[in-house]
């Protein structure tokens, strides 16, 4: 099944979070593409539309901070988090996106697809928007390992906690090892 993708963030992602909900800001509910964002746009969605995309893109920019390297080059970029997610998380070329649209899972494909929220997975499964088989590890995480698929909770501090990261960092590191 293929379709296109609409989001934020770099076309030519190697880490997608996936999110049910868009930003009230500028364009983004009629977007049709993946669109990189630009310096200061995230503070802006931050400001306009409230403390819930604050926590989305936090808690993005720690993940991927959190994640290994050399495998993961974003620690690279920026000696914290805090300046990662301000000069590089979802703009041209930074390799990560933050889709509205659903994953397009292909055989032999090395990206990851992080879809935040088990109540959003369930109805991307149920809709058979995602046809692969999911593993659910316990009532908030799941793989399928094969096509690099993860489900967590929803970025926020609350439900994505930094236990609840470094749990999630430790699975994709197993999934990559394996």
């Amino acid at each position: 099944m293929s379709h296109h993708i609409s989001g934020l963030g770099d076309a030519d992602f190697q880490i997608a979070a996936y999110i049910e909900n868009r930003p009230a800001f500028m364009n983004m509910a009629e977007l049709e593409h993946c669109q990189p964002l630009v310096d200061g746009e995230i503070y802006a969605i931050g400001q306009a539309c409230g403390n819930g995309w604050r926590k989305v893109f936090n808690v993005y920019a720690k993940l991927l901070f959190a994640l290994p390297q050399p495998q993961f080059n974003y620690r690279s970029q920026a000696t914290e988090w805090q300046g990662y997610r301000d000069k590089h998380l979802l703009q041209q070329g930074c390799q990560t996106a933050l889709l509205f649209s659903p994953p397009t899972l292909k055989p032999d494909d090395n990206r990851l697809h992080i879809i935040m929220g088990r109540t959003y997975a369930k109805r991307l499964v149920n809709e058979s928007k995602i046809t692969v088989p999911l593993t659910w590890l316990d009532n908030e995480f799941a793989i399928n390992a094969e096509h690099k698929l993860f489900v967590c909770p929803y970025f926020d501090y609350r439900q994505q906690s930094n236990i609840k990261i470094e749990k999630l960092v430790e699975l994709v590191t197993n999934v990559l090892r394996d």
